[in-house]
């Protein structure tokens, strides 16, 4: 019985993996807003500093999956970072009606996820 809630809590669990991730990533895009205003930063310190809050990111959402999984730890931070890539081109596709970036950003994009939040999963 108590194998069968635990497998039906793992969908909620990397809902607020993601909840937990996307509040993380509004947060460093404020710091990161502000110090654009603040210290007028260039578009390659900006372009990094996104790049960064997409590992971070990442990697809080599977340190959370991480230490709410029994087993397995670096597949659902895995799997957290892989979902958070995949909702946010989601939602840039459904928002612009097109990908916004080429081949190379999204795989780009997609790995930085995906290595963070492995090593979030790792880490927990």
């Amino acid at each position: 019985m108590e194998q069968t809630i635990s497998k039906n809590a793992k969908p909620l669990q990397m809902m607020k993996a993601l909840f937990l991730s996307y509040a993380v990533t509004g947060i460093l895009l404020l710091i990161l807003a502000f110090l654009l205003y603040k210290m007028g930063l260039r578009e390659s310190q900006i372009n990094l500093g996104i790049l960064v809050i997409y590992i971070v990111s990442c990697l809080v959402g599977g340190f959370y999956m991480g230490k709410k999984a029994e087993n397995r730890r670096f597949l659902w931070g895995m799997g957290a970072g892989s979902a958070y890539a995949v909702l946010l081109w989601a939602v840039t596709f459904f928002t612009e009606h097109q990908t916004g970036r080429d081949l190379k950003e999204n795989l780009l994009m997609f790995f930085l996820c995906l290595i963070g939040g492995t090593l979030g999963g790792m880490l927990s």
